[in-house]
């Protein structure tokens, strides 16, 4: 069996879609061992040095930008889908061609633009979405990664279930309370983070909800006190849309100084680990995910994690995180998690235990299922 892949994001090892196709072959490599792989890069990525072994790379040529991006989905992959003589082409993210030379596996990690209009609200991304709402029935099979996930593509896309496998991504080992720990010292230093803070590590569009943990640290500070502040981590985009509202500004509006909340900027892959080890708490105040990984990195570092009620991290976090509605509990959990012992000590085990249940070899075989099933019919 022969499976050529899209390898758009293969560069982009902080994103969602990129982290994915990295775990995916390097796990698929290890358990199938006789798969033949055949990754298909893009114009602006055609020498990577970070290849599991024995995986063929195809370097894609042609142009870059919005027009290149469905240029190569549309056009370059499946020519050189059809060059590679693969038996399946997966385009491992929402981004999958009209047409394919073979059959064709997509995996939709969220449908946020359906869901969320903000995403959808300029033209081109109108036009984007349409074009890949249209190609997304062309699929042999669709990959997704949650119920909650596969519960939006059944109702939004229209494809039935019997069409969707669900496969829970993983959590990387590096993520450990104490593997690792002898360098959190240094991270420290290299982010200037006091010694104990409240984190958020993600992005900072709407639909992370950044300005409800906010709100909610105003009730945090009013009911415990300034000495533990709201570390904010992630790399700042360009304030002011309807994407990226001005949390900045925001923050002025909230009459929180830098000293309440601080601003530490992009995080070095490597550096996340400890960055979780580090944190106190960890919230994620997010409104929609596909599955929501950073909540479960930050429970298997052994930090106490809060998150926002929504039907995927009730599917996925179970009792190893703290789940709130409001601003007003989002606070009162995080300080419960603060000052009270016990409870903290039983949340870190109970959040331990809870994310040895998600690895990237579980993720692969599932997969490797989707594939044989695809090949049968």
């Amino acid at each position: 069996m022969h499976i050529a892949f899209n390898g758009w994001f293969w560069d982009q090892p902080h994103v969602g879609s990129g982290q994915y196709i990295r775990r995916l072959l390097e796990q698929l490599r290890r358990i199938a061992p006789d798969l033949e792989m055949t990754l298909i890069l893009p114009p602006h990525h055609t020498n990577p040095t970070d290849l599991p072994e024995n995986v063929q790379v195809l370097a894609a040529s042609g142009p870059r930008g919005r027009l290149g991006k469905i240029w190569f989905e549309q056009r370059t992959f499946p020519k050189l889908v059809k060059r590679s003589g693969a038996d399946i082409a997966h385009v491992p993210y929402w981004g999958p061609p009209l047409s394919s030379p073979a059959k064709l596996v997509t995996s939709i990690l969220d449908v946020a633009p359906l869901i969320i209009p903000d995403y959808s609200s300029t033209l081109w991304n109108r036009i984007y979405t349409a074009l890949v709402t249209s190609a997304a029935n062309g699929s042999a099979h669709t990959i997704t990664i949650s119920e909650a996930a596969k519960a939006d593509i059944q109702t939004y896309l229209g494809l039935l279930a019997d069409d969707i496998s669900v496969t829970y991504l993983g959590v990387d080992p590096a993520y450990h309370p104490q593997l690792g720990a002898e360098n959190d010292a240094a991270i420290r230093e290299k982010y200037n983070l006091p010694d104990r803070f409240v984190l958020y590590l993600g992005g900072f569009d709407v639909r992370k909800q950044v300005n409800l943990l906010m709100l909610a640290f105003t009730y945090v500070i009013e009911a415990h006190g300034s000495d533990v502040p709201l570390v904010l981590a992630g790399k700042e985009p360009n304030w002011g849309t309807s994407v990226f509202p001005d949390l900045r500004a925001y923050q002025q509006e909230l009459a929180l100084d830098e000293d309440l909340i601080q601003w530490v900027g992009y995080i070095d892959e490597a550096d996340k680990p400890a960055l979780y080890r580090l944190a106190d708490v960890f919230v994620s105040p997010s409104m929609y995910e596909g599955f929501g990984l950073p909540v479960l990195e930050a429970m298997a570092s052994g930090t106490p994690t809060v998150a926002n009620e929504i039907d995927v991290y009730t599917e996925t976090l179970g009792d190893g995180a703290f789940l709130t509605d409001t601003a007003r509990s989002m606070a009162g959990a995080i300080i419960a998690l603060l000052i009270q012992e016990p409870l903290r000590e039983t949340m870190i085990n109970q959040g331990l235990a809870q994310a040895t249940r998600y690895n990237w070899r579980k993720t692969a075989e599932a997969t490797l299922e989707v594939y044989t099933k695809v090949m049968q019919t």
